[in-house]
């Protein structure tokens, strides 16, 4: 009889105490998110004004082509800069720069990427670098937005539309900066930078730019 109860003590014992270590662990796990995303805001209202510069390490340029009617063809830019002045309560004046370094060209296929940076294409000998900066601010839909800006490439300049969505923002755990993130689209026609080659032959004109990025709020000097 003694056996049996000190059968029972000893399962009861241990549930209580698998129990117990539940409990520390979600107490933990909830400590920890609050540590990961601390003050993390999602109304841009809510988000601090100032200069921010680019995070390298989370941006992510994309563009897509139609490829003779049978699939999209995707490549990307691997480096690029940018510099966000960022007002979310006046959106209208806020304003962006960003820079793409042409020879950071990444579709997965090292000899047809130096071909599209011949001067056939991008002719990045001579043009090195493609700069997109916004020039009027056109309508918000809560925290979807519109830009009209100037797209330099291939020493050409024409206008583009940029539309951007916000994401969120807050301190980074890793940095310990004020950060704030988007995704954005744009699209234009190759054909008037410059790079008309092949569009006869059902290679696409409209070029769709798929852009992901993180901007960390500019450091005092």
């Amino acid at each position: 009889m003694n056996y049996l109860k000190n059968t029972m003590f000893i399962s009861s014992f241990y549930q209580y105490r698998r129990f117990a270590l539940l409990l520390v662990c979600a107490a933990l796990l909830a400590s920890c998110d609050r540590l990961l995303s601390p003050n993390f805001e999602s109304d841009i209202q809510e988000v601090s004004a100032g200069q921010f510069t680019l995070d390298p390490d989370h941006a992510t340029l994309i563009f897509k082509i139609n490829h003779l009617g049978f699939s999209t063809y995707i490549g990307r830019f691997n480096t690029l800069d940018a510099s966000l002045d960022f007002d979310p309560e006046n959106i209208e004046n806020s304003s962006l720069e960003v820079i793409v370094d042409v020879t950071s060209l990444d579709i997965n296929n090292a000899e047809f990427a130096q071909e599209l940076l011949g001067s056939a294409w991008f002719d990045a000998e001579n043009f090195p670098q493609a700069v997109f900066r916004t020039t009027r601010f056109v309508e918000a839909n809560e925290n979807s937005f519109t830009f009209e800006g100037d797209l330099t490439l291939k020493g050409t300049t024409a206008p583009v539309t940029l539309n951007a969505n916000f994401h969120g923002a807050g301190i980074n755990f890793l940095t310990r900066r004020n950060t704030v993130g988007f995704s954005g689209s744009a699209n234009f026609k190759r054909s008037e930078f410059g790079m008309e080659r092949f569009t006869s032959f059902g290679v696409g004109d409209d070029i769709e730019l798929e852009i992901h990025v993180e901007f960390q709020e500019a450091a005092a000097e």
